[in-house]
């Protein structure tokens, strides 16, 4: 999300590092990525400056792309104890639970600021909200499955599941009014998105209640059919068309965007929810036209012949890859390989500080990189499920790290957030970082976490 003076910023001073994309391009992508790489290692003071590889000598002799295979190692940390990630389950938990609305969902258009983004009313807080209660009923679910009866007391265990039986009222009655707030303001694309991972917890949820689960299925679908009518022309999503503001959006589609639905589509696959295959290969074909040799991801397809622009550079890239790589894995892209998801998984550990510093801004993009706040929590979302992609044996190195930056960050009322948006962000901030941790737990190292979808 971007303000309309900061998207018009990011627009017009691109054209300042025009001559020396060109001049980079013609240099050669692959020997401007590993100078933009040294140039990462030489600032981030507050990170590991390792430049040591991920299986990088051998496995980049048989790959085509060496660039995605190199990057820096983590600092050695003590892991964190499993007791340690269910208190911060579990208070997490008590704050979605202590924050619920009234009707049953979570957020709210007040805790207003001076500054706000670009958001028409009311389409634009229909879609904030649809978002973070989709993503508040995932993390509670989540949590629910995974923490036994020693672990979760039964008083709160039952207070969590009032809660989410009221958010599913309130989604299955909300979810078909959503819609574009304007032609150019297209924010419903992420409450549709998570709607399709919360009814695949729901689901899963109900089971042995076949008219309800018939329900959430009915609701997935109509959530998929309006992510078809709001693809890109060209292919994928975003949720800004500035540009042509028609009736299919034409602009610029956006790289993590796209990312998102793609995701979301996978996962509610294991519902019977399909998706028109020629419009898959059109969101995929869009990610791959703005992946650049390193796998990172350019922001959106308007910036993508600007690869060292700073928003699209490693650092930049550091809350999309992951989002990213795990999208075009989902859909069959055989260079997203193991290999490809750790190192950048390590390198979201090791530079995580480029992603961190944007926390908390409350001005979109004005960080390092053109890093925004709300890419943090986000990032670090589709990095657990990136973990989840690997053999199990593999998993505990990565789990350990993401826990490690992870708990520390929740704030004392049992939250977490990283950019101030009305009172939505704490809700999605919490939800993200719970379904993180739950992917996290060591006990959940032999296969994907229990109800947890992907």
């Amino acid at each position: 999300m971007r303000s309309a003076s900061t998207r018009t910023r990011i627009r017009w001073s691109v054209l300042a590092a025009c001559l020396g994309a060109i001049g980079s391009l013609a240099g050669g992508l692959t020997s401007v990525a590993r100078a933009d790489d040294a140039s990462d290692g030489a600032t981030a003071t507050a990170e590991a400056p390792s430049d040591s590889t991920v299986d990088a000598d051998a496995a980049a002799e048989h790959f085509d792309y060496p660039l995605a295979l190199e990057g820096p190692d983590p600092a050695p940390i003590t892991p964190p104890t499993r007791a340690e990630i269910d208190d911060a389950l579990l208070r997490g938990l008590a704050f979605l639970i202590d924050t619920q609305n009234p009707d049953g969902s979570w957020g709210s258009a007040r805790k207003t600021k001076a500054l706000n983004i670009y958001a028409p009313v009311p389409g634009s807080h229909h879609a904030f909200r649809m978002g973070v209660t989709s993503l508040a009923i995932v993390g509670i679910c989540e949590t629910l499955a995974n923490l036994g009866d020693d672990e979760l007391p039964a008083e709160q265990r039952q207070a969590a599941e009032t809660a989410v039986d009221r958010a599913q009222d309130w989604l299955l009655k909300n979810a078909s009014h959503l819609r574009r707030a304007e032609t150019d303001a297209l924010y419903n694309v992420w409450g549709h998105s998570y709607s399709l991972h919360a009814a695949c917890r729901l689901y899963a949820r109900a089971a042995g209640n076949e008219e309800l689960q018939k329900q959430l299925v009915e609701m997935a679908k109509a959530q998929a059919e309006k992510l078809q009518r709001y693809e890109f022309l060209n292919g994928g999503w975003s949720y800004y068309d500035f540009d042509g503001r028609t009736q299919r959006p034409s602009s610029s589609p956006f790289s993590f965007t796209t990312a998102t639905v793609l995701v979301a589509l996978k996962d509610v696959q294991q519902l019977g929810v399909d998706f028109p295959q020629e419009l898959i290969d059109k969101a995929t074909a869009s990610l791959l036209r703005q992946r650049y040799p390193d796998f990172s991801f350019a922001y959106g397809e308007y910036l993508r012949m600007m690869p060292r622009y700073d928003i699209n550079r490693p650092a930049g890239s550091l809350g999309r890859s992951q989002a990213c790589n795990l999208a075009l894995r989902l859909w069959g892209d055989e260079h997203e390989t193991d290999a490809v998801l750790k190192n950048w998984l390590d390198r979201l550990y090791a530079r995580n500080g480029w992603l961190s510093i944007g926390r908390k801004y409350p001005v979109p993009h004005e960080s390092h990189f053109g890093v925004a706040g709300y890419f943090y929590y986000y990032g670090h979302f589709y990095a657990a499920m990136c973990i989840d992609q690997l053999p199990a044996a593999e998993r505990p190195h990565f789990q350990q790290h993401l826990a490690h930056i992870l708990l520390p960050l929740q704030e004392k009322d049992g939250s977490w957030w990283d950019y101030p948006l009305y009172n939505y962000h704490q809700t999605w901030g919490t939800a993200m970082a719970m379904s993180s941790l739950v992917r996290c737990l060591p006990a959940k190292t032999a296969d994907a976490s229990d109800g947890a979808g992907l």
